[in-house]
């Protein structure tokens, strides 16, 4: 009788892992009630604004990849007073600083703002899975930081991504900050909407300088893979400002070049086991556009024999079941879904919705008005659809979801919080999204991915037969 209850209990427990990997639990809206933090900007002479001591110091310091394997950054800072040098020291011996980098520096007006001296300098020629020391600036205002550079690009590197989007500079966004800090991601994926400034009387770049110097802790130490938002478009025709997105393009530069793309605005970077697309939801995407064809060819040059993980980056979700920005998503959608099915994408993560919310594997390819076929059906080959526009900025939750939850929608809830995806080798990661619980560290959603293009029987029996060594989770999931 022991033994068959120790049959049946391992029985259910297989059973729960198929649910898990497989997503066939039923769609859950959360009834967590988030009490709120005021959704209001942190006040400008707040202590985590505070300027670097220093005349002409550094500030705003932020590193992104430079290239398009993982073997370069971009550092990027201001300097208020006066243009400086645009050189960067760097080493990997801390207080040698042995090496030199030379970079350039640009400005810009925004109707009656003028911004700082805006630096960018790229360091290329590194050594993969190295930690390098570097300083900027001069004399007593030199400023002193770290970074780590990932594994060499490999099909079974393991590595850890944050997810963070809509962040703004509120005290909410102060506690994803500091949730996400505690955690062990080496690069946050940034899916858009960054300081809010536009949100100021005439776009006020203030705000700007302010949001810089907040993230600095985070994005000085580590890349964050930038993509831009709806309130980076700052489009003001009524203040003479009749180019889009010049604030964020001044400050925020990306290896758009390394891609072959004709634009800084979407662009791809491998990095370690994953292939990381960036596709921007403001600029055109409609067939033959440059965003089209760039991506067209991109999607050609994914090897998943050595980045197996195929991410994609944008703002506005294809699929969402919030009030808020409802179908917004629907024509890049209708652009672009066919593409990630048929190279199966793993995971597409998007902002703007300021809320979470997962879906199943799901497709809307066959959308047929003339037939009727107008429904998500699920779809083995679809990524997963995840929102994380819920780092915190002052317009506050999305707390209307649309009732009853559709079927495609795994998992949503209206709390501010970031997420965590760790990849652990090239047949599963493990991902969770951590709502920020009054300051309690808390996983609210847990989910065990298996990739989509080792999922395939024949290439899991390739592994075996090369005596590929997996853990015991490994070992579970690989026979699921």
């Amino acid at each position: 009788m022991r033994c068959r209850g120790l049959v049946v209990l391992s029985l259910l427990t297989l059973h729960v892992l198929l649910c898990i990997v497989n997503g066939v639990f039923s769609g859950r809206t959360s009834s967590y009630v988030r009490t709120e933090f005021p959704s209001t900007d942190m006040p400008i002479d707040s202590e985590w604004f505070a300027t670097p001591n220093g005349y002409n110091a550094p500030q705003q310091v932020h590193i992104t990849q430079g290239d398009y394997d993982g073997k370069a950054v971009i550092i990027s800072w201001v300097t208020v007073s006066e243009p400086g040098l645009s050189e960067v020291f760097y080493s990997k011996e801390e207080n040698r600083y042995d090496q030199k980098a030379e970079g350039t520096s640009t400005s810009y007006t925004f109707y009656d703002y003028k911004s700082g001296y805006i630096h960018h300098c790229l360091v290329d020629g590194l050594e993969y899975n190295t930690k390098y020391y570097y300083k900027i600036g001069t004399g007593g205002s030199a400023r002193e930081f770290w970074f780590q550079t990932p594994p060499a690009i490999d099909a079974d590197a393991s590595y850890t991504f944050g997810i963070i989007g809509d962040l703004g500079q509120t005290f909410n966004s102060l506690s994803t900050l500091q949730h996400y800090e505690k955690s062990e991601g080496q690069t946050v994926l940034f899916v858009g909407d960054l300081s809010y400034a536009d949100r100021y009387e005439h776009n006020d770049g203030i705000r700007w300088d302010s949001w810089g110097r907040f993230v600095e802790r985070s994005t000085a130490y580590q890349p964050w893979i930038w993509n831009s938002g709806n309130h980076e478009i700052e489009y003001r025709p009524d203040l003479g400002e009749t180019s889009t997105f010049k604030p964020y393009l001044h400050r925020y530069k990306t290896p758009y070049l390394a891609s072959n793309s004709s634009s800084q605005m979407w662009y791809a970077v491998r990095r370690a086991s994953a292939h990381i697309i960036v596709l921007s939801s403001y600029s055109p995407f409609v067939k033959y556009t440059p965003q089209w064809m760039w991506l067209r060819s991109e999607f050609k040059r994914v090897d998943r024999e050595k980045t197996p993980w195929l991410i994609v980056l944008m703002h506005a979700p294809m699929y969402n079941s919030n009030n808020a920005h409802y179908m917004e998503g629907e024509s890049m959608r209708a652009a672009f879904e066919k593409w990630f099915v048929k190279y199966k994408v793993d995971l597409v993560f998007a902002g703007h919705v300021h809320a979470y919310e997962r879906s199943y594997r799901i497709s809307n390819v066959n959308y047929n008005i003339t037939s009727g076929s107008r429904y998500p059906v699920p779809d083995k080959s679809a990524p997963v659809y995840i929102t994380v526009g819920d780092g915190g900025n002052q317009e506050g939750l999305a707390s209307r979801f649309n009732d009853p939850q559709p079927d495609y929608s795994a998992f949503r809830e209206a709390s501010y919080g970031h997420s965590i995806l760790q990849l652990k080798n090239r047949t599963h990661a493990v991902y969770q999204w951590h709502r920020n619980d009054d300051g309690k560290h808390v996983p609210a959603d847990n989910v065990v991915f298996h990739n989509q293009y080792w999922a395939n029987n024949t290439r899991r029996r390739r592994l075996k037969k090369n005596h590929f060594r997996f853990d015991s989770i490994d070992n579970l999931i690989s026979m699921l």
